[in-house]
Parts: structure tokens; sequence; C-alpha cells
């Protein structure tokens, strides 16, 4: 079965520019954002000390959701002594250089203000062991929207796999009862490669949660919701996958596999925000699970040919979702095939089409260095023109990213 092969055309991460901000204490920085969900973080744990203020895995995937606005973090209300943590576990080893908090704006309400003292914790040794700091802000409110906040950075930054966000006390602690507001945590910094998870093959259950998977290599099909059919590909660990119903509507999930079985992720639907979608490995077999192995062609939607920073260079990482492209087209014979590449809206329109354009010949030059005729294939870049999620947040503008794969005959 021909991946997206009856899905909406419209998917690799062609365009890696950080949403531009403007700053309240330093330069903008507009490198990935390596601290999002879309990226491949996982929330693993929230512990709260004092009050029971009911921090869950909705607010802890909120840190890290790529958008900058703000949101209420607190379920029930604490006192300035209290303190909230949030373990992440990253993709791969990772060294940061910054770290920042944006629209830092406060609520005009006497019970409810914005987190005050901030720490980033990290370690490389395990989830529960061994963090040492990484940054420490004591945070005030901007003064207008879209500014910035730098952290200040411990002077020895090691590779952690591990991140733990540390919150405490308020800007403006008026009540004794209070909610805690928060936005964004932003990091920058280098990453190692990221090894292609296997993880995505088998059921999962959970609350309003009911998916089946299979994996060959980078490329995964399935069905969710009983009977409403998925595709998607896999970059490192992070499955971007599109969907329908019988009836036509259509859904957007991002997937992480977790080391311990689980599934966890974000599912919108009829575009709609994204929300957490996630589900326990279940041991019942198939119901809907297509038998035909899931193959890359004509009609495909692509997510996860990673690129260089601000480059037209293909990243080592994304050559099994080149050659599985290549034998999928190549056995389907498809002629007149254009490979047009799609971005978010970050940075220059312009900018982002030329980018797109240029990313997208990338592809069709490794196709045809596996073997496709150059005079049956080309490129088009359609940049940030035709969305198929909001970009919002960073999961909207991973899912914006992508290549289509189109045929003449």
């Amino acid at each position: 079965m021909t991946i997206f092969k009856h899905l909406p055309l419209a998917i690799a991460a062609l365009v890696w520019i950080a949403m531009p901000l403007r700053p309240a204490n330093a330069q903008e920085d507009t490198r990935p954002d390596l601290m999002t969900f879309a990226h491949g973080v996982l929330p693993l744990s929230v512990e709260t000390g004092g009050s029971a203020m009911r921090v869950d895995m909705t607010a802890a995937i909120a840190a890290i959701d790529g958008n900058p606005g703000g949101f209420n973090a607190t379920a029930k209300p604490g006192t300035g002594a209290d303190t909230v943590e949030i373990t992440y576990a990253l993709p791969a080893l990772t060294r940061f250089d910054r770290f920042a908090i944006p629209n830092i704006l406060e609520t005009p309400s006497p019970s409810q203000t914005f987190f005050r003292n901030i720490e980033v914790l990290g370690s490389a040794s395990a989830a529960d062991a061994g963090f040492v700091t990484l940054a420490t802000g004591t945070l005030s409110t901007h003064e207008g929207r879209d500014m910035m906040t730098e952290l200040a950075l411990a002077a020895d930054q090691p590779e952690v796999m591990w991140i733990r966000l540390r919150l405490s006390d308020g800007i403006k602690v008026e009540r004794d009862k209070t909610y805690f507001e928060f936005s964004e945590l932003i990091a920058n910094g280098t990453q190692r490669d990221v090894e292609l998870s296997d993880g995505f093959a088998g059921v999962w259950k959970g609350r309003d949660v009911k998916i089946e998977l299979a994996q060959d290599g980078a490329t995964v099909t399935g069905c969710y919701d009983s009977n409403s059919e998925l595709a998607g590909t896999v970059e490192g660990r992070v499955l971007r996958a599109l969907g329908h119903d019988s009836a036509g509507i259509a859904s957007q999930f991002i997937l992480i596999a977790a080391d311990n079985g689980a599934l966890s992720g974000l599912r919108s639907t009829n575009g709609a925000p994204f929300k957490p979608y996630n589900g326990e490995a279940s041991d019942k077999p198939p119901a809907c699970l297509s038998p035909e192995p899931p193959v890359l062609g004509c009609g495909a939607i692509v997510h996860g040919i990673g690129f260089d920073y601000d480059s037209d260079v293909i990243r080592d990482g994304s050559q099994t979702l080149i050659a599985a492209l290549f034998d999928g087209l190549k056995a389907e014979g498809g002629t007149g095939i254009v490979i047009t590449g799609h971005s978010s809206s970050e940075g220059q329109a312009d900018y982002n089409r030329d980018l797109s354009q240029r990313r997208a010949q990338a592809v069709v030059d490794a196709l045809v260095a596996l073997g496709l005729d150059v005079a049956q294939i080309s490129a088009s870049g359609r940049g940030e023109d035709d969305p198929i999620a909001s970009n919002a947040d960073e999961a909207g503008r991973s899912m914006n990213r992508r290549v289509e794969v189109q045929c003449a005959g």
C-alpha cells in the first residue's frame, strides 16, 4: 500500500529556523529549538514540592510545545514556597549553549502570576540521578509581547540526555493560594545524531486512544479509532503521520515510542489544537492493520528528510528515507515525478520558498544518484504557501515541513 495514496496531498523537514522573537536582553537566535516535543523531547515525570498543585503531563508538554504564549501550569493553587519539577528525556546526547524564556507576561488577577525562579538541570547518567545545574534565572515581567529573557549559563556545559526544569515562587504573589503560569523553555545547542526508532509496531490503548501500527524502516502505516487509516514516516525517534476516517475527517499525529513500550504523543483532529495522545502497549492482536507492507511512492507525503541548519545538505540519518522513497518510485515505474518541498512560516516567505526549492532539488539529486531517470523527475518549492497545520506551535510547524511526491503517470 502506497503511503498517503488516498490522503490529501501535502511532507521533510525543510526549514529549521526558530520563531523570531524580539529579545528582552539578548540578540535574536534563529537556530533550531532543541527543547520541543516535535523534536523528540519526551516528558517523563512531574513532581511538586509543597502544595498539591496538580501539574500534569499536559503542562509538561505545553512547556515544550514551541508555542511561546503563556499557559496556566497549575490545576490547583499553591504558594510561593512550592516547587514544580518536570523531567524530560532528550533524543540524543546534547550540549546546550543557550536557554531562554519568551513572553513573561502577567495575567491581571491577584490569584495568578508567572513563575519567578527557574533552574535548568541536566544529567548524562540517568533520569533520576546525576543532575547538575545548566542555567538559572530570576524572571521579571516583560514590557510587551514577543520579548525574550536569557537564562544565565553555568560555566561548564556537559553533554546531557535528561533535562529537569525546576520552577518556584511567583513574580507577584498576592495570595496564599495562587495559580502559577509559564510559557516555554527554549534551548539551542548541538545534538548528536538520533538513531532511527524501530518502536512503531504494535497495538496501544489508553483513554481515547486505540491505535495499531506496522513499521518497515522509516515508513509506518496503521489504523486508529478502530477503522481509520493513517500513514507516516519516522525521523529519529519521532513519527509524524496523517490519517482520515470514513467521513474524510483528517487527523495528524506526532508520536514517540518510549523505552518502556508506551506510546506518547500529540493528536490534532479536523484542524483543532494538538492534544496529548498517550497509550500503553496492549497484548491484543491487531484488528484493522492492512496486510500490505508500507511503501513510499507516487502520492506519498514524507516527513523527516533532515537537512543541515539553513542548508540544502541532506543529513546522513535521512538516507533510510531516501532509499525507501527510491525503492517505492522505482517499483511503481512512475513518470513525470515532481518532488515538492514545503516549509513552515518562520523567516521571510521568499527565502523559505527558495530554500524549499533547493532542498526539494537535493532530494531529486539524491534519488537520481540512486538510479532514477533524471528526465522523469523534477523539483518544486512552495515554501510556506500551502500549510496543512497551524504555524502557532512547533507541532504544527513540523507537520508543515514536508515533501509531496506527485506522478503524472
